[in-house]
């Protein structure tokens, strides 16, 4: 709690040199004002509010605080409104069938866009929400992503899951999809092969797709997407304009999926 005197103290010496402070501020931070003379503060009356302001400090540490959760509160924000600009200048990237598997309804009225490693362990928790949205929603369209991010052996695991849509179509390749979520430990490419050829892929065909130039593009290409979204962790979910991080569950994700529906956005406003 601020001291009762300070407020009123910083109020008696700071009057004289309110309109000074306010066109030194305006100078600093407005061009066209900045080239107008401003008043400077003397000496004396720099050290004066120097000394309040470290006073004021010293009394109250609390406020340092404050500043910092409004500061993370800002940036929150700002963060949110550059990935929704970003959602909305890459929704042909994220939707794009060459660079995606798909579930649900291929023409469906709202579409949900999940980023995924095949190591990640909150996407095969996420894995379940995911299928039981698209089994409860026939309206939904569901894109999955690979976005191998947790190293060398998710990047081959990736290869292998890219090159595979070419050979493996709608059911045979969310049985391959499935099965490798499903494995226990470390995925790597020589377990994605093997569980390839269990769903019925051309091994040596899938072998040669996996050092393809378009493959390869496809995964940098997503790798890309996801930099320039922000993405920093998977399993991470585009819903309308928005990007939802984590394996949230079927509630959350629903809801957002409701406000796409009702207002065009994952958040109604009012």
């Amino acid at each position: 709690m601020l001291s009762p005197t300070l407020p009123r103290r910083l109020g008696i010496l700071l009057r004289p040199l309110g309109l000074a402070l306010c066109l030194c501020f305006a100078a600093a931070t407005t061009p066209v004002l900045a080239q107008a003379p401003a008043p400077g503060l003397t000496p004396e009356q720099r050290a004066a509010v120097v000394a309040l302001i470290r006073e004021t400090l010293l009394q109250n540490p609390e406020l340092i605080q404050e500043a910092m959760v409004e500061l993370e509160r800002r940036n929150t924000v700002a963060q949110a409104e550059a990935q929704r600009s970003a959602v909305t200048a890459e929704k042909a990237s994220l939707i794009d069938p060459a660079t995606s598997a798909i579930l649900g309804n291929p023409q469906g009225d709202v579409t949900i866009v999940e980023f995924m490693d095949y190591n990640c362990g909150f996407c095969k928790r996420a894995l379940e929400d995911v299928r039981a949205l698209a089994k409860e929603d026939p309206k939904l369209k569901v894109v999955i992503k690979d976005f191998p991010i947790l190293g060398p052996d998710s990047v081959e695991a990736s290869r292998v899951a890219v090159a595979a849509m070419t050979q493996l179509q709608g059911a045979k390749y969310f049985d391959f999809h499935d099965k490798l979520m499903a494995t226990k430990g470390r995925v790597n490419g020589a377990k994605a092969l093997e569980i390839a050829k269990e769903s019925g892929a051309d091994i040596e065909r899938l072998k040669k797709d996996m050092g393809s130039a378009q493959t390869k593009a496809v995964i940098e290409g997503t790798v890309a997407l996801g930099d320039r979204l922000g993405l920093t962790g998977t399993p991470a979910f585009i819903v309308g304009d928005e990007v939802v991080f984590g394996a949230v569950g079927v509630p959350v994700l629903k809801q957002k999926i409701d406000s796409v529906r009702k207002c065009g956005k994952a958040t109604c406003s009012g």
